[in-house]
């Protein structure tokens, strides 16, 4: 038995030594091309949506880390499998570790964009993984010279081994994708003074600006793209009248505008926490597009595509309809941090971040629904997705002890290109609406704060918030789940007065 157990730990240590060095490779050169992310990407690419969905709901901005947690002990438990084969025969775990690895190498070469350099660090994980097995193997050998004490100095200096592999990997990583500050040119259309919200008079509620360590990320991306702002370009191809390509420099050369903007996820859920506020600085849309010609297009859709080949279709009569669509550069006064899209990302009001907001874009090709569809078009994702009319209570929290007295409830509410929120109403215990007090204004594509007074008396009550817009028209009550074109819904959380 104890045979058996410290083959299957040799070859969980060499698995591990396998992925550490096929890491520290890939953080050297792409970081998103290390075997255990390849994998994770590949896994994502083919999980049903109700069960992406269900990540979300379950681990939020955290589905990540359980995702590649996940195949991290599947690849253990497999390794785990070739430690007791290499007892028998070391080419019989040598090969197991081999085919594990086979995978995230075809998988490598599968991504868009992929090139044969995007193989070396599943081949490096391939190499170490099989001499560590080796090594270990032969140490704990009936014939090894060093008996148990020489299999604990192999298999400890094997694991400080890896770890340190993995250790300067993951630095080189962080440090390949660290925030690049560029500089940012004044607005030629700036936005107006940003008024002060409510964040002091009303403790508990969101900021009315989100600052950006803070602002939310939902993507595909196991590891963000090393972008060098220098090489950098963005083309507009396909349907229109001559190909062009912008530097960054040259985007930054053109004349940029200033917004306050909310941007919406459409995994969130009714109350959830996927949207975020920001003053954005970038190049309008229309005027990148004037360049290249689209006035007899027959195209209906703008097809982003990233660094890394992800694709985002954006409606192309949204976009150019007067909004305040935009290749935004900047956010919140500096230049957009890389989870962010730096150097360059899609943002247009209105619409739900899976329709236009492209980060790290690199092209933009005007072609047609029925010629090409885009990564979640090929889901069923919805085509148009207009933002729907949303509000949030963020004061008391749901299920929160309070004390009775003279308390406040407050929140955000959201109602992009429809006029702005003119009204939030707030019912307790499933009386009447009462109309709440707004915070001030940053525009109609921003959230907007508001509170409510409120006189908590003991015991359990129920609280419900609902928005109308400018056009009139309210917050619907309809449940909806957020595939595939958002969640609707009126929030309502139970609390408990003491």
């Amino acid at each position: 038995m104890r045979s058996r157990l410290s083959y299957a730990a040799f070859g969980v240590l060499a698995s591990l030594a396998g992925v550490a060095a096929g890491h520290l490779a890939a953080a050297a050169l792409e970081p998103s091309s290390s075997p255990v992310l390849v994998v994770g990407s590949s896994v994502i690419d083919l999980t049903p949506t109700p069960a992406k969905e269900w990540a979300i709901r379950q681990f939020g901005t955290h589905d990540k880390t359980v995702l590649v947690g996940s195949v991290l002990l599947g690849v253990l438990a497999l390794a785990a499998l070739a430690g007791l084969l290499a007892r028998r025969r070391l080419r019989y775990g040598a090969a197991l570790l081999v085919a594990l690895v086979a995978v995230p190498a075809v998988a490598a070469l599968r991504r868009p964009g992929a090139t044969p350099l995007d193989v070396l660090p599943s081949l490096v994980a391939a190499l170490a993984g099989v001499a560590a097995l080796a090594w270990l193997a032969r140490a704990g050998s009936p014939a090894a010279a060093g008996g148990r004490r020489g299999v604990l100095i192999a298999g400890g200096l094997l694991a400080g081994g890896a770890v340190g592999l993995g250790a300067v990997g993951l630095w080189l990583a962080s440090y390949r994708t660290r925030a690049v500050a560029i500089d940012l040119p004044a607005a030629a259309d700036p936005a107006p003074a940003f008024p002060t919200g409510l964040d002091q008079r009303v403790p508990g509620i969101t900021p009315f600006r989100t600052p950006r360590a803070d602002f939310y990320r939902v993507d595909t991306r196991l590891a963000l793209p090393v972008v060098d702002p220098e090489g950098w370009t963005l083309t507009i191809d396909g349907d229109v009248a001559r190909e062009v390509s912008f530097t960054l420099d040259e985007l930054l050369a053109m004349p940029l505008v200033e917004r306050d903007i909310t941007l919406t996820c459409v995994s969130n859920e009714v109350g959830g926490r996927y949207v975020g506020g920001a003053r954005w600085l970038g190049v309008p849309l229309t005027d990148l597009l004037d360049r290249a010609g689209i006035d007899d297009t027959r195209a209906d859709q703008i097809l982003s595509t990233d660094v890394d080949g992800m694709t985002i279709s954006t409606p192309l009569d949204l976009a150019i309809d007067g909004r305040d669509a935009m290749i935004a550069v900047g956010m919140n006064g500096a230049s957009l941090p890389r989870e962010h899209g730096f150097p360059a990302r899609m943002v247009v009001p209105g619409l739900y971040g899976f329709v236009s907001a492209c980060k790290w874009i690199t092209r933009m090709t005007l072609t047609t629904y029925a010629a090409q569809d885009a990564y979640w078009t090929q889901r069923k994702w919805a085509t148009d997705a207009p933002i729907k009319i949303s509000s949030r209570i963020d004061t008391p929290k749901p299920l929160a002890t309070i004390d009775a007295g003279r308390t406040v409830i407050g929140g955000i509410a959201w109602a992009q290109h429809s006029g702005g929120v003119q009204r939030v109403e707030v019912r307790v215990d499933g009386g009447a609406w009462q109309q709440a007090r707004l915070g001030p204004s940053a525009g109609n594509d921003y959230w907007r704060q508001w509170y409510l007074p409120w006189t908590a008396e003991r015991g359990q009550h129920t609280l419900a918030v609902r928005a109308t817009d400018g056009a009139g028209d309210v917050q619907t009550a309809v449940r909806a789940t957020p595939f595939p074109e958002g969640s609707s819904g009126v929030q309502q959380i139970v609390i408990n007065v003491s």
